[in-house]
């Protein structure tokens, strides 16, 4: 296959090894970014997937893990043969990223102990509970040592036999570089961070011993959690053994260095500008969350708030909730059967278009329906399981446009219950960014989500790549601090990455406003009703 003239460039790029790769393994799709020195992406590739709720508990399976690695590696060779006529052998840097939190136990021979137990499990109460009054800081569910702590609660047989703990993005790391290494975000979702000094609080740690010594554990935290990393370090090199889990033909060099693994909440920021002091953004998916960096410690301890950093080590106060945007998707393969039975044969991107459009014509109080998206527990508004739900009152609105604004809305009111927390705790923000596959439909998720928290909500013309170009970025960043060590991660970004950038502005409007702080009202109250049917069903 020929190279066209306009791809010489890149295809140049390509096959002498100078673009960086990116991969990150989300919820839904395990995604890779292969982006150029100007940071504009080359290729692309994915692989859907899904998690499993087996014995109780979300989970993903290694040998899942490890194909979709392969088949994702394998979709960004064969999207650069279709662009370019060729494939990569090698790369100037990579860098992988997964969703953040959750519990891989392993053995001293480097085996999993239990199935990985994601974020999205609620079953660590008592565990946090006991950690946030032991810490005095917020010690959310879904946290690594809230994990731990549980399994040694409910005294679980693997716990003597742990010799390692870490997350899915400090996993795959691992298995490609031989590393057992954290990016100091991504850390700080296993345990709480001491920003003074780069690394897991020592006090904390020595508290965590002391009211985890009637469990006999054979080893200190210390000794079971990855080595630390900020942004820009060297995190070892691409092994052999790695390289064929990602190319089983041979054909993919060894030795390509590597940035520190980080979660989806870092990558998110990266990816949408918002690292520095009084930034903010909204990453949308599975889950929802909102990162806001701090210029001071917060008051207090908040349970719907956790304190987590960016990549570079800032503290960030975190609302993270568990449920995002797969209702919506769920909806839109309802209408999608619906379209086939009529003998319409619609793409998913044309359905969420349709669907997300007719939001825009719905009435701005939702016209009496209530959507609850809850697949799963909802720690924010202290739900322990999930039952979605639509509800309406005898004298609603039941139309197109006013279901999908009440399932939008419904997406953000989590979110925005957790932002009234922060509010009150004196937390500004200039402007929230945004990122996510739900604001590809342009100007509705944007505009509801601008109401939903009271402020101007941006989104990028790279949003769209999300977290893969984000850790992509943080690779050409390591790259770039070789020669360049005083370099900041907030001005890395500003003066090189996002320089010529090109965002639309949503600001929010005052009939939207009023119209969802009615509609979030009546959600709240029917939040009982929510309580009541985990009872129930």
């Amino acid at each position: 296959m020929a190279t066209a003239p306009q791809d010489a460039t890149a295809a140049q790029l390509i096959i002498s090894g100078q673009a960086v790769l990116g991969i990150e393994l989300g919820s839904t799709n395990i995604k890779a970014s292969l982006i150029g020195p100007d940071f504009q992406q080359l290729a692309s590739g994915s692989y859907q997937w899904e998690n499993q709720f087996e014995n109780q508990l979300w989970t993903y399976s290694l040998d899942a893990i490890h194909t979709g690695l392969q088949q994702c590696f394998a979709a960004v060779l064969a999207d650069c043969r279709l662009r370019y006529g060729i494939a990569p052998r090698g790369f100037a840097s990579m860098g992988v990223s997964a969703m953040m939190h959750g519990y891989m136990a392993f053995d001293q021979d480097g085996d999993l102990l239990v199935p990985f137990r994601t974020w999205r499990n609620t079953n660590t109460q008592v565990a946090a509970e006991q950690l946030t009054t032991a810490f005095g800081v917020n010690i959310p569910l879904r946290w690594s040592v809230a994990h731990y702590f549980q399994a040694m609660i409910d005294g679980e047989e693997h716990v003597p036999q742990v010799q390692h703990l870490t997350t899915l993005a400090g996993y795959v790391h691992r298995l490609l570089t031989g590393e057992k290494v954290l990016g100091i975000g991504d850390a700080s979702g296993m345990f709480p961070i001491d920003t003074a000094t780069g690394t897991y609080d020592a006090a904390m740690l020595d508290a965590f011993d002391e009211i985890s010594a009637p469990y006999q554990s054979p080893r200190t935290l210390a000794e079971l959690l990855p080595a630390v990393l900020p942004a820009g370090a060297t995190a070892g090199t691409l092994s052999e053994a790695g390289a064929r889990l990602l190319d089983p033909t041979g054909q993919l060099q060894l030795g390509t260095p590597f940035c520190p693994p980080e979660g989806d909440a870092g990558t998110g920021m990266v990816a949408t500008n918002s690292v520095a002091v009084r930034t903010g953004n909204v990453s949308a998916g599975t889950s929802i969350f909102a990162m806001l960096v701090l210029e001071k410690p917060l008051a207090g301890v908040h349970h719907e708030i956790d304190v987590v950093t960016t990549p570079a080590g800032d503290s960030v106060a975190m609302v993270h909730c568990n449920n995002g945007a797969s209702e919506i998707g769920v909806w839109a393969g309802v209408f999608g059967e619906f379209a086939k039975a009529l003998g319409v044969d619609a793409s998913s991107d044309r359905i969420f278009e349709a669907l997300l459009g007719s939001a825009l014509d719905g009435q701005a109080d939702g016209a009496g329906l209530l959507a609850y998206n809850n697949l799963s527990g909802e720690p924010v508004t202290g739900l322990e399981q999930g039952r979605p739900l639509v509800i309406r009152t005898p004298d609603s609105s039941l139309t197109l446009a006013n279901l999908m604004r009440a399932q939008v809305y419904g997406m953000f009111a989590t979110l925005s219950l957790g932002m009234k927390v922060l509010a009150a705790q004196g937390v500004q923000v200039e402007k929230l960014y945004a990122h996510g596959g739900i604001f590809r439909t342009a100007g509705v998720a944007q505009r509801f989500l601008a109401a939903a928290l009271g402020t101007e909500v941006s989104v990028s013309e790279t949003a769209g790549h999300g977290g893969p170009w984000g850790i992509a970025v943080l690779a050409s960043f390591r790259q770039f601090i070789e020669a360049n060590p005083q370099t900041s991660l907030d001005s890395y970004l500003d003066e090189l990455v996002f320089a010529e950038a090109n965002t639309k502005d949503a600001a929010p409007l005052a009939e939207d406003v009023a119209g969802y702080n009615a509609w979030l009202q009546n959600y709240e109250s029917g939040l009982a009703i929510q309580r009541a049917a985990i009872t129930a069903l």
